[in-house]
């Protein structure tokens, strides 16, 4: 597919949304930044990918810009730029119902539903957790430790 002089025919759209499940988050490489929400979409006319970061700030953003980008390239759409869009803010509800399964079973503990606050430990399964430090191993988690297997965990936090 190509990029048409007056913007993206949708098979453009779809290569680019293949191209772009393939590019992990830096710091959590099971997932995907399609999985995470961070790719908010592809905008046909002008072309452009859009991209938000989780949070402002986020120490990882170049890098996803800079993976994004070189996913482009390979793909043959380096001539569509990359855009970061910051409003709406990212949100924890657009982690993919696979980008949530993914965390879970990589250790992390994803973020609850809206509403509620259970938090389910990846290693047992049990609910009956607390949270040791609003700071994890990253920016965007919590460090968790479950009650009945005693294991700590990350938990994506919410936002």
């Amino acid at each position: 597919m190509t990029v048409l002089h007056d913007g993206l025919d949708a098979g453009a759209e779809l290569a680019i949304m293949a191209a772009l499940a393939e590019v992990p988050d830096p710091e959590i490489p099971v997932v995907s930044v399609l999985d995470l929400g961070i790719v908010r979409g592809v905008r046909r006319y002008p072309p452009a990918v859009l991209i938000t970061p989780t949070y402002t700030g986020c120490p990882a953003t170049l890098v996803i810009q800079q993976s994004v980008r070189a996913a482009l390239d390979e793909a043959g759409f380096g001539s569509v730029p990359v855009e970061t869009v910051l409003s709406p803010p990212w949100t924890t509800d657009w982690i993919s119902d696979a980008g949530r399964a993914k965390l879970l079973a990589y250790g992390i503990a994803p973020p609850s539903p809206r509403g509620s606050e259970v938090v389910v430990c990846p290693q047992c399964g049990s609910t009956d957790t607390r949270e040791v430090s609003r700071f994890g191993s990253t920016p965007c988690k919590a460090l968790w430790r479950c009650i009945d297997c005693l294991e700590p965990f990350d938990r994506f936090k919410c936002h």
